[in-house]
This record gives structure tokens, sequence and C-alpha cells, in this order.
């Protein structure tokens, strides 16, 4: 991953996204440009382009900003190489197949790319128009300025065209990013002619946003020349000052799917840890498993027979799982261990050594014991078995955190451009106003360590003071002690979903509340409306659910829902492999 700019750096972030809705050289025209700009403040720069069209000649728009980069910034000298093969772009066509998984290829590909790696900063392309342009392509840009949290140049084409077109244009991209979670930064009208300058800036007056025109460039001659005549065409047209003002603002990125999915393994990755999937001998487990070894996310242990399991992952051709330790629930060095422990653990119960031994031929208790003991550092279980069967052994051996007393189950809702959380969604049938509290203040710590700013909104039939009765006082209640006990949380209640999610409906219901409408960390006020929300919303909108994860036990072990598919049961390990790191 590229390093990040420190506090006192002049920008704000360590890339940008140009974003244009037409295929022309006033786009390139701009990336030199900016490339010389930042060059000659010190950046060492590369270019990355998420989509392009294929063709025989390759993207030579692509070829001649990497030599700008090499050229202008003299990074190639500096040890990075401007590698075309390097720079894979996702053919459109393809794209459109299966958006959902090629927005998690683009992450992978931006944030693993070897050059970027070497750099400082990109300059990611929009883009590049064919001939029969998709009509979804200028929402596809939007969304990948979100997945891979750039803020955001305008590139409109000026030329032919009238003030009141251009300006339009300029608002309705900036509509488009802004609708994704991006932030634009300012607008560039490249090629234009003079003529329109002033009118374009009258239909523009109350955009809030620097615009810069751009004449434009040469690119009949040599790339060298094209170079040099985009160089000279910024220069003279662009204010660098203010253009740097614009790249030093302080912008939110948002948290998409395909960045948060990628952020859960980027995670794991840092600091890997051992988790074990007592389920060994379900195909979908297996294919999980497979998938987290061959990218180094944790370590796996399977329980099951181990003859039967490398027979099975063999013929599903998982070859990744030879790196799996896989343990028979009967093993005898194991059970020596674990028999005496559990036999203190549940001393006050009565528990024996032979009813310890039975206990432990249930594989959620022999892994659990894994966990304990410091042999995993985290169970996954739940796409075979009941939720009950899986917390069950979790709270009678791992136990609670000192001071909590409860687990809960959050679940990150993954929308098309953003991630939500949930909860409670697992365990907690009617929480006391305290420890509705709680399950916030948990919920809040589980956002933070994914990346979300968490801003809680505890749910209701009535926002704030409208409603009376003894369901809407026990959440007031609860809301209350909340600011008391968690004085640094963004609290909003009670408030109807309407209110908490929408920002037009926030501001009618709860007028002049900086939290409503804005809410992304969504708190249900018992487990019936926690667990129809969170799956109502999943079914009718198309969401990816990821979880539930279980907070508030001393040692991270997260359930599976007996649905889950393979992309699923990856999330979940990667949660709890970040969770065993302390981060949960």
């Amino acid at each position: 991953m590229m390093k990040r700019p420190q506090p006192h750096s002049e920008l704000a972030s360590d890339r940008v996204f140009l974003y244009s809705p037409q295929d022309n050289d006033g786009r390139d025209t701009v990336a030199i440009g900016l490339i010389d700009v930042l060059a000659r403040r010190g950046r060492h720069l590369d270019v990355f382009q998420p989509l392009a069209p294929a063709s025989s000649d390759g993207c030579s728009s692509l070829d001649l900003l990497l030599r700008a980069c090499a050229d202008i910034s003299n990074t190639a000298s500096k040890g990075s190489v401007f590698d075309r093969k390097s720079h894979r772009a996702i053919d459109p066509n393809r794209f459109y197949l299966d958006t959902s998984f090629s927005r998690r290829e683009i992450v992978s590909d931006f944030y693993e790319s070897t050059t970027l790696k070497n750099v400082d900063y990109a300059v990611i392309l929009g883009t590049d128009q064919s001939a029969v342009v998709h009509p979804n392509a200028l929402c596809v840009d939007a969304l990948l300025t979100a997945d891979l949290q750039s803020p955001v140049l305008l590139v409109i084409d000026g030329r032919n065209r009238n003030a009141h077109d251009i300006a339009e244009t300029i608002k309705a991209c900036e509509r488009a990013v802004s609708k994704a979670g991006s932030t634009v930064l300012g607008a560039f009208v490249s090629p234009c002619v003079s003529n329109v300058q002033e009118e374009t800036r009258i239909e523009l007056i109350d955009f809030a946003l620097p615009v810069w025109f751009v004449p434009p460039a040469n690119f009949d001659g040599s790339p060298k020349q094209a170079i040099e005549s985009s160089v000279e065409a910024f220069r003279q047209s662009v204010d660098e000052r203010q253009l740097l003002a614009a790249l030093a603002r302080p912008v939110d990125t948002p948290v998409t799917p395909p960045s948060f999915q990628y952020s859960l393994m980027e995670s794991a990755r840092r600091q890997k840890k051992t988790i074990v999937l007592p389920e060994g001998n379900a195909e979908r487990v297996l294919a999980a498993a497979n998938y987290v070894l061959d990218h180094g996310a944790a370590d796996i242990i399977l329980l099951g027979n181990e003859a039967r399991i490398r027979r099975h992952a063999q013929d599903l051709n998982l070859s990744s799982l030879s790196q799996a330790r896989v343990l028979p629930p009967d093993d005898p060095v194991m059970l020596k261990r674990m028999v005496p422990e559990l036999v203190s653990l549940r001393a006050s119960k009565g528990l024996d050594e032979a009813g310890a031994r039975k206990l432990l031929e249930d594989s959620l208790y022999y892994g659990t014991m894994l966990v304990y003991l410091g042999v995993a550092d985290g169970m996954v279980s739940g796409a075979v078995h009941s939720t009950a069967d899986t917390v069950r052994p979790a709270l009678q051996i791992i136990r609670t955190r000192s001071g909590e007393g409860i687990v809960s189950g959050a679940m990150f809702m993954c929308m098309e451009c953003h991630v939500d959380v949930y909860a409670d969604v697992a365990l907690v049938p009617d929480p006391t106003a305290k420890q509705l509290a709680l399950i916030a203040a948990q919920t809040a710590r589980t956002a933070s360590a994914l990346g979300i700013n968490p801003i809680i909104g505890f749910l209701s039939y009535s926002t704030l003071d409208s409603g009376t009765g003894p369901d809407v006082d026990l959440v007031r209640e609860a809301v209350a002690i909340a600011h008391r006990e968690y004085p640094e949380l963004k609290i909003v209640g009670p408030i109807q979903f309407d209110a908490a999610w929408s920002p037009i409906v926030g501001k009618l219901k709860a007028p002049g509340n900086p939290y409503a409408g804005h809410v992304n960390v969504f708190i249900a006020p018992d487990l019936d409306a926690g667990n129809i929300l969170y799956k109502s919303v999943e079914r009718t909108s198309g969401a990816t659910a990821v979880g539930p994860v279980l907070q508030g036990l001393r040692q991270p072990v997260n359930d599976l829902s007996r649905g889950s598919t393979v992309r699923d049961i990856v999330n979940t390990i990667a949660l709890t492999a970040i969770g065993a790191q302390g981060a949960l």
C-alpha cells in the first residue's frame, strides 16, 4: 500500500481521481499538468487506471501518462519501474458482467500494485469512453472513486459547447460523485476556448469549488512533444497555489463494500493469527479456508478426520489447504491438556472427567478449548451448527470481558456505496436500558476498529421527544446512560429508522440535530427488531451481510448463518483474526 502523507504534508490524500464523462485529450492534458505540479514539489507519482476498453494497440493514454511520470518526476531513476503490464485495467464489458467481483478486484489491484507501493502519490484515471458508452458509465466511475477512497477532480470537455451546457455537466458529475460518497475538490474544463470562460463562471456562481480552464494541447506530434505541450498549457492557465489548496482540503473517505472487504483481509494479514474451524467436513468451510490460506490472511486449524479432509480438498482442487493443520477430535495429546482444564472451569457445575470427555466429543467444545488454551487465537462456526451451539461453549469456557457481562452480535451491512452496522442481531432478547447502552458502546468499538467513524442511532418507533410509552422510555433511558457513561460517542435517539438514515427526513423530524440522517451504527431496541431489520434489508436491498461479530467475549469466537456463502465465511474468518489482534 502506498505511504500516507504525514500530518505536516501540504496534501490531504495520497491520490486523486480524474473523473471525466467524455473521452478526449483534455483529461490527459490535466493529468500531465498535475504530474508536473506535484513532481516539482517532491512527489513520486504513478498512474492507475481501473477500467479501459481492450484494444489491439494497448492503452495509448496510459502509455503516455506513464512516460510523463517517468520523464517529469524522474521516479524511474529512484527505483520505480513504470511497467505497463503492472497497470492492468479491467475491460468494461467484463466489469458489467460481474460488477461486484470486479469492484473488489480493482481495489485489490490498486493496493497490491508493485509500482504503486514504490511511490507516494497516485493519479487515477476515469474510464476511457469507447464509441459505445455504457449507460451506467458515469455512475460506475463515481462508485470507483468511493471504492478507491479517492477525492476527485472533474475534467469536462469544453469544445463546441456553450457555458450553460458546461456548467450543467459539472454539476451533474458533482452530484454523481457526492451520491457515491466521495468528494469533488474542483473541476477542469479542458480543452476550453476563452470565449466561454466568463459565462461559465457566472453559471457556476453558486458552485463553491474552484474551476480551471485549460486550452488545447498538441497531441499530434511525438509523446515528448505532447507532454511538453500539455505542461505548457497547464502552467499558463492554472493557478498552482489554488490547485494545491484544493488538494490540501480535508476529506472524509467513504467505506464501501469492496474497500471494507479488502481492508478485512489486509488487516488480518498484518499480524497473522490462527483460526480454528470446527466444521472441517463442510465444503463451503473448506473453500473459504483455502481462500484465506491462499491470501495469507490467517493460519487455519480444521477439526475432523485428516485423511477424509485431505481427500475432500484434493477432490475440490483446494491446493492451499495443504497448509492447514488438521486435528482429530480424539487426539490424545490435546485431550490430556483439555480435560483437566475443562473440569476446573466447570467444577462449580459438577462436571467430572467423564463428563468433560463427553463434552469434548463435540467439535465446538473442542474448538473453543483450543482457543482457551491458546493453540488457536479464535474460532468460526455456524455453517452447519446453530448460533446457540456456537455461543454456548464460548460463554461457558471463554466468558465475557471484565465489566461487560453480556455478549452481543453486530452485523456489517455492505450496501452498494457504504457500510452500516446493526446490533444486537444475535443474542440479547430483551436488553435493559443499561445493556442497550453497553451494546452501543461495544458496536462503536467494533465499527471504529474497521475504519468506520461511528454515528450511533438508538432506534425506536418515535423520534426524540415525539412519543411516549414504556418501549420508547426504555430507549430514552439507554440514550441518557450512553451519554453519561460513554461521552465520547456520537449519539442520537430515540430515533426512527427513516430519520436516522435519510438526511432529508432527519432534517424534518430532528431539525438541528447533527447526527439525524447520518447514522451508520443502528442499535435496535431488542433482538426481534435487530434480527428482522438486518434480514429484511439484506434480502430486499441486495446488501451483503458480514457477521455477526460476537462482541464482549474475552477471546474471539464468531458465528455464521447456516446460509453463509464462501465469501461470508472468508469475511468472518478475517474479522475473527482482526479480533484476535486485539482490535475489536
